[in-house]
């Protein structure tokens, strides 16, 4: 799987310069930060509910087992 380096990211903002202009580009830096700051908090979302099935799930299971043993 290919890198992305220093010298890559310096094209790309080089060129975004031209094309957006100096006055927009820290716009677009904002916009795209508020961007990736959103899809990371989904992620983390995302994250938090597995972790948070996984603890239930584990909690049903010693409930089961703890009935199970009570029958017994």
């Amino acid at each position: 799987m290919p890198t992305i380096g220093w010298f890559e990211i310096l094209i790309v903002v080089a060129i975004a310069i031209v094309v957006l202009g100096p006055k927009d580009f820290p716009i677009m830096l904002k916009k795209v930060g508020s961007w990736i700051g959103a899809a990371k908090r989904y992620v983390n979302d995302i994250q938090n509910e597995v972790s948070n099935l996984d603890i239930d799930e584990e909690k049903i299971n010693n409930e089961i087992k703890n009935d199970i043993k009570k029958d017994e």
